[in-house]
């Protein structure tokens, strides 16, 4: 058994694995969601929450501890006026992992990771290009007619 192993070291080194952290966390609240491998998603999910529960209390001391972790200035202002608010009346479990299956090259179980909120934008641009692909129509209609009343003048 693995007794007393605090974290999963992703077989790299501290620097690498620090890295890695930073780029995905950041990554996760840039595009609040992520596709990556199991083993990698769970250790960023412990991350990216305790930097959401540090965001709900908006103090300068809370902001420089967060920003240590991140890479981009802007996703801490992201995490700290967009992303905290919609958590505030969350106790914890931000995160949400859904499996996706393996992937083909060495079978390694792929996830997503995206925060609980998110919302697909697909639905939108759907019904955009809806709406795009009617007003032609419409306008052809009208072309029609304007033809037709110009051939009965003549």
């Amino acid at each position: 058994m693995k007794h007393k192993i605090g974290f999963n070291r992703l077989e790299r080194t501290a620097a690498h694995r620090k890295a890695l952290h930073r780029n995905m966390v950041t990554a996760l609240f840039k595009y609040e969601r992520i596709t990556t491998t199991k083993a990698k998603a769970l250790e960023i999910r412990r991350s990216a929450e305790k930097l959401i529960t540090r965001a709900k209390e908006d103090t300068v001391h809370n902001r420089r501890l967060v920003a240590r972790r991140l890479f981009d200035e802007s996703m801490v202002t992201k995490l700290f006026t967009n992303i905290a608010l919609r958590m505030k009346d969350r106790p914890g479990g931000y995160t949400r992992i859904l499996k996706l299956g393996e992937r083909s090259g060495d079978a390694a179980e792929m996830v997503i990771l995206e925060l609980v909120d998110y919302k697909l934008p697909e639905k939108e641009e759907k019904s955009e290009k809806k709406a795009k692909k009617e007003e032609p129509k419409k306008e052809t209609k009208k072309a029609a007619k304007s033809k037709a009343e110009k051939a009965e003048a003549k």
